[in-house]
């Protein structure tokens, strides 16, 4: 995802540690007691959310190596994610398409789609973006500027969440339809390090092009919620300019599901800047509400997360405690429809 001036955004043995965590994780649906920020319990039912779950996902797509692409990493994460999402979707739907780069690249792309109660006409999408950055162009040192990123944070975490709510899905199925998009191509724009002679939308290719061709005739949602650089340390999360415009009642629905889960330092009541990330895509070609759960960061050079771009965006720098938030608002926010 890119940012620009003008409001523009960009932004041990692991298969044995998987295993032993999918053992001790918590099963099935439970209510909850928690705090809001006046201190009043609210009781929400939902399935319960592991944020080591979570993790552990995003651990397993970051170690393929930088999902740029073309590359060996890109191909065998995707096929590990498509072979997750069959052993936890009722059906699964792989968009293959081919797509052209800002430098003329012909790019191998695929959007990956899983969905719950696919009969069901009431749907739901949740996103993120699976590729990751080929350019660390936001690094403090500039001979690391053509490496691509581990893209932990950028990518993965909300990738990790999903694939945890599509575990969840499966123990207990909610009353609606829900579609889990993994949308490919998001991060293959221009390096922003230096002026480039291209003109065109080169960011958010796979949301483009899911807006133009969705995985079913006449395909329609209630609304959407994309996540974007979920896993930060401390992050907190605006009401982003493109959702507000678009969704404004899906801005607040979700809003205050976090504020009934005592989450309204996390998620807080502040309007942030546009953002050009999969969402808006969605709501100009595809006609869906969808929102954008993006970390704002007023602290940091770019707005966004601190790690954004550069080699620093590892798993290492993720925060169990976001993840977890955000997991408990989505889950909240899906069965209270």
């Amino acid at each position: 995802m890119t940012r620009q001036p003008d409001y523009k955004f960009r932004k041990t043995n692991l298969f044995l540690c998987m295993a032993l965590l999918l053992l001790t994780f918590g099963c099935g649906s439970h209510k909850e007691k928690t705090q809001n920020n006046d201190n009043q319990s609210i009781q929400i039912e939902k399935p319960a959310f592991s944020a080591d779950s979570a993790l552990a996902y995003t651990v397993a797509q970051c170690a393929f190596g930088p999902r740029v692409p073309n590359s060996e990493a890109h191909k065998k994460c995707g096929n590990y994610l498509i072979s997750f999402f069959q052993q936890y979707g009722d059906t699964v739907c792989i968009q293959s398409f081919d797509t052209k780069a800002f430098d003329g690249t012909t790019l191998h792309a695929r959007n990956i789609i899983c969905s719950f109660n696919p009969q069901d006409r009431q749907r739901i999408v949740i996103a993120s973006h699976w590729d990751s950055r080929p350019y660390a162009d936001q690094d403090a040192d500039e001979n690391l500027h053509r490496n691509p990123i581990d893209g932990a944070n950028d990518g993965a975490a909300g990738v990790g969440i999903l694939m945890e709510i599509a575990r969840q899905l499966h123990l207990k199925n909610p009353d609606i339809g829900v579609d889990l998009i993994c949308f490919d191509v998001e991060d293959y724009g221009p390096p922003q390090d230096r002026e480039y002679d291209s003109e065109g939308d080169w960011w958010c290719l796979g949301s483009q092009y899911w807006a133009k061709n969705p995985h079913t005739n006449q395909y329609r949602a209630r609304y959407g919620i994309l996540l974007d650089m979920v896993g930060g340390e401390n992050a907190t999360f605006g009401k982003e300019g493109v959702s507000w415009h678009f969704a404004p009642d899906i801005v607040d629905k979700v809003w205050k599901n976090a504020q009934k889960l005592g989450y309204g330092a996390t998620f807080v009541q502040l309007q942030t800047p546009f953002v050009t990330d999969d969402h808006l895509y969605v709501n100009q070609i595809a006609k869906i509400p969808m929102i954008d759960i993006i970390e704002y960061d007023p602290a940091s050079r770019s707005g966004f997360y601190k790690h954004w771009h550069t080699m620093n965006d590892k798993a290492e720098n993720l925060s169990v405690t976001t993840l977890q938030r955000v997991g408990e608002v989505i889950l909240a926010t899906l069965y209270s429809e």
